[in-house]
């Protein structure tokens, strides 16, 4: 049975996923990983949802303000033996409701290069490729989207 709830970066299911996405990073990053984590820290995220299938925390998403018409997309993770079920699509609709409910226009995004299946996942749900913005400007490994809400 699948639950998705909504909380904040407190929450020890959301932190025990971030961690699993933070090593992972660490490989997918190689040297340019330092530079990524500094702003990736969990301190005071006010809105996150995780999704449980069969109680277990199997995928996990944020959203934080990035101007007072724009929410960034942040920490999307899905545990390896929950990958390719559709599990990534639905926090991101979570995420992206949640910011309609909360009257943002738009969200944003980045990524890296090396990650072809969050590239697609964005794609896939409307997401635009613009330049790399404010802390990815000049940074080769990222990606950034946009998406109207």
């Amino acid at each position: 049975m699948l639950k998705i709830i909504r909380t904040n970066s407190d929450h020890p299911d959301f932190i025990k996923l971030v961690k699993e996405l933070d090593a992972y990073l660490a490989v997918m990053d190689g040297e340019e990983h330092s530079f990524y984590a500094r702003y990736n820290t969990l301190d005071k995220i006010k809105h996150v949802v995780i999704i449980y299938d069969q109680e277990k925390a199997i995928s996990c998403g944020a959203i934080k303000e990035y101007d007072p018409f724009t929410m960034e997309i942040k920490r999307m993770y899905t545990a390896p033996d929950g990958r390719g079920k559709g599990f990534a699509t639905m926090v991101l609709s979570e995420l992206e409701n949640w910011a309609k409910e909360l009257n943002y226009k738009k969200t944003t995004l980045e990524t890296g290069k090396r990650q072809p299946e969050a590239i697609a996942l964005y794609k896939k749900n409307g997401y635009t490729q613009i330049p790399n913005y404010g802390q990815y400007a000049g940074m080769d490994n990222s990606v950034c989207f946009i998406k109207e809400l």
